[in-house]
């Protein structure tokens, strides 16, 4: 059962007592992600470990000569953020939590630590993304912006459309059309005095021809009657 948290060279009698350990501290749907041993320089004797799964950060250390594991645990919803820091020799792995205090692990192997933080990361982003859904539900539920179920079993009424009263009829204007004024009367015609000349021509010409007159007179009281005009 063990042998899937060695492949990183993790040292096996801590991985045994850890995972002893946890096995008794899992809860329902709790499972073992990954466990990291701690490799000190000269003497590793009772070496530190860290698990994580997926509820919680467990920080493991021996006590009573090795003969029990201490642990302290964070639940990922209390974890603000994670760390790892590489040195000459080893890694520190360490978590942040949201009231502002850290906790730790140095001399870890480097690979291991790297994984740590591959899998703390992804938990602490997807339990981040969770705290920043559960904030904005509670400032809803605070504004009174809390959506309201519809009551069941009742009947739909529906509502009558509303009756628009039709506007009357506007009367067309009237248009007055004004009778066209009357032509003027025109000036009479000025009254046209009779040619004296020509009704004296007339009257000589009616002399002639009723033969009063001859044809000589005629001519010559013609020829009188023009040159007095």
């Amino acid at each position: 059962m063990i042998e899937k948290f060695l492949k990183d060279d993790q040292d096996p009698k801590c991985v045994e007592k850890v995972y002893g350990r946890l096995v008794d501290l899992l809860t329902t749907g709790e499972e073992i992600l990954y466990i990291a041993t701690q490799k000190k320089p000269l003497v590793n004797i009772l070496p530190d470990a860290v698990a994580l799964t997926t509820k919680r950060v467990l920080f493991f250390t021996p006590a009573n000569l090795g003969l029990s594991m201490k642990f302290i645990d964070f639940a990922w919803k209390d974890i603000k953020d994670v760390f790892t820091k590489e040195e000459i020799i080893g890694a520190i792995f360490s978590v942040q939590q949201v009231g502002g205090g850290e906790q730790g692990t140095d001399y870890l192997p480097k690979v291991q630590a790297r994984k740590l933080y591959q899998y703390a990361r992804e938990r602490a982003d997807m339990e981040r993304e969770a705290r920043h859904q559960r904030s904005l539900e509670e400032k809803r539920a605070e504004s009174g912006s809390v959506s309201i179920d519809r009551p069941q079993n009742v009947a739909f009424q529906p509502v009558a459309p509303m009756s628009i009263p039709t506007p009357a009829p506007q009367p067309e204007p009237v248009v007055v059309i004004a009778p066209p004024a009357p032509a003027p009367t025109p000036p009479p015609a000025p009254e046209v005095k009779p040619d004296v000349l020509t009704e004296k021509l007339k009257k000589l010409k009616t002399l002639f021809d009723n033969g009063l007159i001859s044809q000589e007179e005629y001519n010559a009281k013609k020829l009188e009657l023009l040159s007095d005009f």
